[in-house]
């Protein structure tokens, strides 16, 4: 059968060109074209809880050995830190070798811009983020909008299904309906794909334009070759080493949710499908379902790397710059500063800012330099975590030997296209419990 989608991610380019020419030629009219793309954001929203819910109770629930659970969270966890600290280092070392910032003045709007996110930030203290883990009601962690809420119940519910035996098989059925139901209600939103990118798009060329990327051209250029060649030379030759798998085969695979991320400046917009996708391109139920939505909270790669380097930007603009001790103290602090910032509306901007009032105060008032770039950096940001949140799926498959080469060799060369209308794959999805369709660590 045809696949009518394609045409859908064609009219999704379209928009995004069309978008950027109405905020250019009548800035008025794209900046109150901003609802557009926050309304089909907010959808995306509404269904991730129950996506998650669903996938993880399912592979939680099907697998007898709670310990294979706590196998995947634990090496998942690790190579967060580990990849995190990587991003965080490489992000100190172009930001020293480039040294951005020298020249630049810090006027009156800039220091208001600067205060306003310093608030934003500070709200979201270290013991705020953990105590938000846990929901109000059970329910509600479907309804709250929070991955980490809804992955915290969904985990309890598979491990409550596990212990629950025979009897737990009538309620597992039912999940695996309401998945299908969910992932349908997903297909049809993305018809909306094109308005959300032409308001998004609008919008933001409207309210800042091309003056505002001229001054801090370097900084956001630096930025995006350091994700690219964090991504293509770090995650790609880890990938190749780990699983044998080409990044750049893997990046292809992804394609249409990386024009989804792009023209929308949010990776949660393509959480759900990446779910879909890892399973389909061969990853088990059970290590897709915890490492994507916990690498959303985690494995923020492209965060990490803008907190540095955008740290190290502010220092020098603003004739304040870090000594080798002081970057080092920050990067330990901004280890921990990156971990909450998907729990923090504004994410990496509002991160900054609440980090560097705990930090270093004096520096506070620089981060109004770089809010009119923001947005557009924060397109690279997005589409650096997802990147390595794909990354990491597959090498945790991997590893705990949950991970079917062959049926990715199948999904990479377009032998298994992927189910656009359901987001589904029933007939070759790899299951923990069934030892048939595992295959033995590499």
């Amino acid at each position: 059968m045809r696949d009518r989608t394609r045409y859908l991610y064609l009219a999704v380019i379209a928009a995004v060109l069309v978008g950027i020419v109405v905020g250019f030629v009548w800035p008025d009219v794209g900046t109150a074209l901003k609802p557009l793309g926050t309304g089909f954001v907010a959808l995306i929203q509404m269904v991730i809880g129950p996506i998650i819910f669903c996938t993880i109770v399912l592979g939680v629930g099907s697998v007898r050995q709670a310990a294979k659970v706590g196998k995947v969270g634990g090496l998942a966890l690790g190579y967060f830190i580990v990849m995190s600290t990587v991003a965080l280092l490489i992000g100190l070392v172009v930001g020293n070798f480039i040294d951005p910032g020298a020249g630049l003045q810090l006027s009156d709007s800039a220091r208001q811009a600067a205060e306003a996110e310093a608030a934003k930030g500070g709200e979201a203290s270290t013991v705020d983020f953990l105590l938000g883990i846990i929901p109000k009601t059970l329910l509600s962690s479907l309804t709250a909008g929070s991955v980490l809420q809804a992955l915290l119940v969904a985990l309890l519910v598979g491990f409550a299904l596990q212990a629950m035996g025979p009897k737990g098989e009538p309620i597992l059925r039912g999940v695996e309906h309401l998945q299908r139901l969910v992932f349908r209600i997903l297909a049809m939103i993305m018809w909306a794909a094109p308005v959300g990118a032409f308001g998004a798009m609008a919008a933001v060329v409207g309210a800042t334009g091309i003056e505002a990327l001229k001054s801090l051209a370097i900084i956001m250029v630096a930025f995006y070759i350091t994700c690219v060649l964090f991504v293509g030379v770090v995650l790609g030759s880890v990938l190749w080493l780990v699983a044998r798998i080409n990044l750049w085969a893997l990046l292809s695979y992804l394609g249409r949710e990386f024009l989804l991320i792009l023209s929308t400046s949010s990776s949660e917009t393509a959480l759900p499908r990446l779910i879909a996708k890892m399973e389909h391109l061969g990853v088990s139920r059970t290590v897709a379902g915890i490492t994507v939505p916990t690498g959303y909270s985690f494995n923020l790669d492209g965060t990490a790397i803008y907190l540095t380097m955008a740290t190290l930007f502010i220092a020098e603009a603003t004739g304040s710059p870090l000594q080798i001790g002081e970057q080092i103290g920050l990067l330990l602090f901004m280890m921990i500063a990156s971990k909450g910032a998907a729990g923090v509306t504004g994410a990496g901007l509002a991160t900054l800012a609440g980090g560097l009032q705990a930090h270093r105060p004096a520096l506070v008032d620089g981060v109004g330099l770089i809010v009119g770039i923001d947005r557009f950096m924060s397109e690279a940001r997005a589409l650096t975590n997802f990147a390595g949140n794909a990354v990491a799926t597959v090498l945790v498959g991997t590893w705990t030997g949950e991970f079917d080469r062959e049926r990715a060799a199948q999904v990479l060369t377009g032998q298994a296209p992927f189910d656009e209308a359901t987001l589904l794959d029933d007939d070759h999805r790899p299951e923990p419990s069934d030892p048939a369709k595992e295959m033995s660590p590499a």
